[in-house]
């Protein structure tokens, strides 16, 4: 099994792709040790000491660390541990959890801007991020303010505020004119 690796825009963050499917729907976000509990793989890459978040896209991995933790350090024992899991044929996602990861539900009366805010998010927004190991979902609509949820390599990154404003910001605007600003949240 070869596993490539990629930086990202956050220095704290890199992608792993193993080569093979890692989610058959949506992805799964591991901010803590305590949420990896459903998750064979997400518990060994916390299992190495320095990491501090997991992200699982469709076909890659990615692992945040700490600020103390060097990536010449801990990056074979993360390769190590991927090909391990992979290798074991247990389930990146234990039976029987739901880990799925993705929008909210928006309230009736912004029901068609809300759709297409989503709709924007899935075609223009989400595939970009996913190329740089994260994902963006849509956490809420209130009173022309988009809320946001960044996950995996977004979250943290020192160009998230950026993306958000300047980039996912000005596209939400431009189509749809309800919007007024866009906001990060918090998991």
């Amino acid at each position: 099994m070869f596993i490539q690796t990629e930086s990202t825009p956050n220095p704290a963050t890199l992608k792993f792709l193993p080569g093979q499917t890692v989610m058959d729907m949506g992805t799964a976000d591991f901010p803590s040790a305590e949420a990896a509990v459903a998750s064979p793989l997400a518990q060994r890459l916390f299992a190495v000491d320095g990491v501090t978040g997991a992200f699982f896209g469709s076909d890659f991995v990615t692992v945040t660390k700490s600020d103390g933790a060097e990536w010449d350090h801990i990056k074979p024992a993360l390769l190590g541990a991927i090909m391990d899991h992979f290798q074991s044929g247990q389930p990146v996602i234990a039976d029987g959890t739901v880990q799925a990861s993705g929008h909210a539900d928006g309230n009736e009366e912004d029901a068609v801007v809300v759709g297409q805010i989503k709709e924007l998010l899935d075609t223009r927004v989400r595939p970009a991020v996913a190329q740089d190991g994260g994902d963006i979902t849509f956490h809420g609509f209130d009173r022309g303010v988009v809320y946001l949820h960044m996950q995996g390599a977004c979250a943290g990154c020192p160009s998230s505020t950026l993306t958000l404003k300047m980039g996912i910001e000005n596209l939400l605007r431009h189509y749809i004119p309800e919007v007024v600003e866009v906001r990060p949240v918090a998991a």
